[in-house]
């Protein structure tokens, strides 16, 4: 990544940060109120992640933390990572409120293990809307692999990139594939004004640099990294009105397409385990 393109996306993240922990859509407030409650969607993910109870994990691109507090309540050690200093703030503002140990940190992905170090943990934890802001997926299966332990493994459920690559649809509803699906060395240069989580507030840093990267990029980049691909589940949710005026709210906080949305692969889930611990080749 290009400083220009960090530069610009770290601006537009720091100042949405404080938009992000206000709006209801994040429920920050849930968590200071109520003990047990999980974010909605570390809770669609609990049938396919299992127990973490007593698990060293980290949370890479964790923005304001509410994902990474629900798996430290959860019973796991956690950290969070982030670049975006004003996230970070956040996050920190969110656990103290929510009664919760995490170490939050904030560097750039692709130095996780140098801040981390190398084999310290049992999981690594990515959410949604974070793979896009990587320009090169090899280099982040380089640091997944790098933080994990032998028999440690990755949880990641993200926006399926079929998803991104569409263009808003027409009045007429069709999906139209647009954009690129496939990783490019150049950035997709998105202008937008707005955020992803309903707010009154205005932004002026609209403009920020974007990758998609191919399901079978993703698999092949962790397989490369000595990373065995253990689940691989694609969902017709999620969690946020990804194509305006087209979705409809499912519970949970999920959205999905509202005419045929068996026609989209919304989001994915992928589990693959460092090879080598028990159990494990």
């Amino acid at each position: 990544m290009t400083d220009d393109s960090r530069n610009l996306n770290r601006a537009s993240w720091d100042e949405r940060a404080a938009a992000h922990a206000a709006s209801e859509d994040y429920a920050v407030a849930r968590f200071g109120a109520d003990p047990g409650y999980l974010s909605d969607v570390v809770t669609f993910d609990l049938p396919r992640l299992g127990g973490v109870e007593g698990l060293r994990g980290v949370h890479l691109q964790c923005h304001i933390g509410t994902d990474t507090v629900s798996l430290a309540r959860l019973g796991a050690r956690m950290s969070g990572l982030d670049f975006s200093p004003a996230s970070v703030a956040e996050a920190r503002r969110l656990a103290d409120a929510a009664g919760v140990r995490v170490d939050f940190y904030e560097a750039d992905v692709y130095l996780a293990t140098d801040v981390l170090g190398r084999g310290a943990f049992d999981l690594v934890y990515t959410g949604i809307g974070a793979l896009c802001w990587l320009p090169d997926i090899r280099r982040w299966a380089e640091q997944v692999a790098g933080l994990l332990r032998p028999g440690g493994r990755l949880f990641l459920r993200e926006a399926h990139p079929i998803l991104w690559s569409l263009a808003p649809p027409g009045a007429d509803g069709r999906l139209i594939v647009e954009d690129p699906y496939f990783e490019r060395a150049e950035p997709l240069v998105v202008v937008d004004a707005r955020t992803y989580v309903r707010t009154d507030a205005s932004f002026r840093h609209e403009v920020t640099h974007q990758w998609n990267h191919g399901l079978g990029e993703v698999v092949t980049a962790l397989l490369e990294r000595d990373m065995e691909i253990f689940a691989l589940v694609e969902h017709d949710s999620v969690p946020w009105e990804a194509l305006p005026g087209h979705m409809e709210r499912v519970g949970s906080g999920e959205w999905r397409l509202r005419d045929r949305p068996y026609r989209l692969p919304h989001t994915y889930t992928l589990q693959a385990g460092k090879r080598g611990g028990p159990g494990r080749g």
